[in-house]
């Protein structure tokens, strides 16, 4: 077993981000696997991946020190291209990237070539690490959604943004391209979603454990066959707008996991979209020092106004107008 004390430099820290950074060598999955099977516990109590840390607080680690903390087995080095990093906010405590689809935010099983976490670190050099916190992203986007992500330079930063998104203090809009005309000009979706973490044993002795979700919409553009949409969301589920889309009959184009895979095929021969239509394009945080609010906006990348053309869907929508 391993005992880790919770230090003042990660107080407010997330617990998955303090074990990322004190067991490195262990890959992020099998970190919420051991979460989530109770082989992990702060204080002697069951933890979640997303609680914040006190000072003083005791984790636990059940498995073999020499695993959990000997030295990593050398990994051949990933290729690092930094044109994949298009930078649209920087100062001292924080990072803000245009991510392409396509590019993981963390490293993980599956996961080949450089990610966000690698690409930003080659980025900043020397200057990404500090009191032994390198930099990372402070919120999730899916692999292949595309937009704005915040990445923490300095541990300060990161506790604020954890304490941020927890209490949805940033406003975050997506745009989506889904199948269909949308019955309403605009609407909300509170539906509330499986746990995307919970284990089939769990499953089996409690039954499925549902979380509230709700995600706002409103249409910006449609034909008979799909509409253009903005999304909010007020809560932060994984895979949430793609899921809550999925369950109103009207699937994020391009999604090959929830979405509708006749209909991709069609759009990607008809539409040329060859990626999931879902984008973070305006992004609004209270910045970490002077709480002054950071407003950024990222217009639609080239292949999906190319493919609004190709789908009829003539005028781009303007992200200010949001």
């Amino acid at each position: 077993m391993v005992e880790l004390k919770v230090s003042a430099d990660f107080a407010g820290v997330r617990l998955d981000k303090f074990l990322r950074a004190k067991l490195d060598r262990v890959p992020a999955s099998h970190l919420f696997k051991m979460i989530r099977v109770k082989k992990i516990k702060v204080n002697g109590k069951r933890a979640q991946p997303d609680q914040p840390l006190v000072l003083g607080d005791l984790v636990t680690v059940r498995g073999e020190e020499q695993k959990l903390l000997g030295p990593a087995t050398e990994k051949p080095p990933v290729a690092i291209d930094l044109s994949q990093l298009k930078v649209v906010f920087e100062d001292e405590y924080v990072l803000v990237i245009d991510k392409p689809s396509g590019l993981a935010a963390h490293p993980g099983s599956g996961i080949t070539g450089a990610t966000v976490v690698e690409l930003t670190r080659a980025y900043l050099g020397p200057k990404g690490v500090k009191n032994e916190f390198a930099a990372s992203p402070a919120h999730r986007l899916d692999r292949e959604t595309s937009g704005l992500l915040v990445v923490a330079k300095r541990r300060p930063a990161m506790v604020h943004f954890t304490d941020v998104f927890t209490r949805h203090l940033a406003r975050k809009k997506y745009l989506a391209l889904v199948k269909g005309r949308m019955p309403e000009a605009r609407g909300v979706i509170d539906l509330p979603l499986a746990e995307h973490q919970q284990t089939r044993e769990s499953r089996e002795r409690r039954g499925v454990n549902l979380q509230d979700a709700l995600t706002r919409w409103k249409v910006l553009l449609q034909t008979d066959e799909v509409a253009l949409v903005e999304c909010a969301i007020e809560t932060g589920r994984t895979h949430q707008i793609r899921r809550h889309f999925a369950a109103i009959g009207h699937p994020v184009v391009g999604d090959g996991k929830h979405g509708d895979f006749h209909f991709n095929r069609e759009a990607k021969a008809r539409f040329g979209l060859k990626r999931l239509f879902l984008h973070a394009g305006f992004l609004d945080f209270p910045h970490p020092i002077d709480k002054r609010r950071v407003v950024l906006e990222s217009p639609l990348p080239p292949e999906l106004t190319q493919a609004l053309t190709a789908a009829g869907l003539n005028v781009e929508p303007v992200p200010g107008s949001w």
